[in-house]
């Protein structure tokens, strides 16, 4: 009585699994999609790219769009059994190791924007000097050529028809699984967490210094505004706009860096779970729940692949919202 219950369980399991892989994944791919291309679009508009936080943020979306391409299209063929990664060596090590990089840069580029928020935030001139277009495409260039050598180790540990791990396309030895599953564990997810984290809340600090010195500053400012409102009533509208913009982008930051977190984390914590218990005897449902949990939580980071540009929709504020309308009224 008890096989015949946890044969219908697996059985259940298996056929979720694969209709989430069928459907969900779809639903995924487009909804990741085309956020992300919109986000292209919207932030290369002249009035935001420009900016190095927004730079950060462009380039990010690319890297997940390539990421949702190469992964989500192979799960979508998985759920019809048509998934060439499972018995194609190339294209198993092709696909492994551009969704490695592409996720790693995101990740990092994230992490590089919340960085230059704290960079402009600061009262140090300077530090605020140091925010800027040229060093952020510096930086973007040195997080993908980091990126290439990091996972460089998976065109040879990765192989096809792998009938002993979770996925058909995996590493092909316990030492090659723990070395995947480190780098992408605590350099692609944690680091980049843990220094958005940091940064996030330095960056909160110095803005409650500035508030400080300004309520400090606020009458002498005043009476200086007085005397020249002609000369600085330009300027002053340029400088709101900024703030305003900056504001925005920090907000948009820290809602982003909690979904990152909630969405990618869980699949770290499965990756070691699933190679440390490799050599562990399962039965036949404790096998299949580990490779259900698996899957969803694989697919829960492609969704926070294409989660970006719903967040600057939803959380951007005006700036952001305004320019995706331009750009929408422009290309009726």
């Amino acid at each position: 009585m008890a096989n015949s219950s946890n044969l219908d369980l697996s059985t259940m399991l298996n056929s979720i699994s694969l209709q989430f892989n069928r459907y969900f994944s779809i639903c995924i791919f487009l909804f990741g999609t085309i956020g992300n291309i919109l986000n292209c679009f919207v932030l290369s508009r002249p009035s935001l790219r420009s900016n190095p936080c927004v730079f950060y943020f462009l380039i990010s979306s690319i890297a997940n769009m390539i990421s949702i391409a190469c992964g989500l299209t192979t799960r979508i063929l998985s759920g019809w059994n048509m998934d060439p990664t499972t018995t194609s060596v190339y294209a198993c090590k092709f696909r492994a190791f551009i969704m490695f990089v592409s996720r790693s840069i995101a990740f990092w580029l994230v992490a590089s924007a919340t960085v230059d928020r704290y960079l402009l935030s600061s009262h140090q001139y300077q530090l605020r000097q140091l925010s800027c277009l040229k060093n952020a495409q510096r930086v973007t260039i040195t997080i993908i050529l980091c990126s290439l050598s990091l996972y460089s180790q998976v065109l040879y540990c990765y192989q096809a028809n792998n009938q002993s791990a979770p996925l058909r396309c995996y590493g092909k030895t316990m030492m090659c699984r723990l070395v995947t599953d480190m780098i992408y564990t605590i350099i692609t997810i944690l680091c980049p967490l843990i220094i958005m984290f940091i940064f996030g809340l330095l960056t909160i600090s110095n803005i409650r210094r500035q508030y400080e010195v300004a309520s400090g500053q606020r009458e002498l400012l005043d009476i200086s505004e007085k005397k020249n409102s002609k000369t600085l009533k330009s300027v002053n509208h340029l400088h709101r706009r900024r703030r305003r913009i900056d504001r925005y982008l920090r907000h948009v930051l820290l809602i982003q860096v909690v979904f990152l977190a909630v969405l990618t984390v869980p699949q770290t914590i499965e990756k070691f779970y699933t190679t440390l218990t490799i050599n562990q005897i399962k039965s036949s449902l404790h096998s299949t729940v580990d490779k259900f949990i698996y899957n969803f939580v694989l697919l829960l980071t492609y969704l926070a692949s294409g989660m970006p540009f719903y967040i600057y929709t939803l959380s951007g504020g005006n700036t952001f919202r305004s320019a995706l309308f331009d750009f929408l009224r422009i290309n009726k």
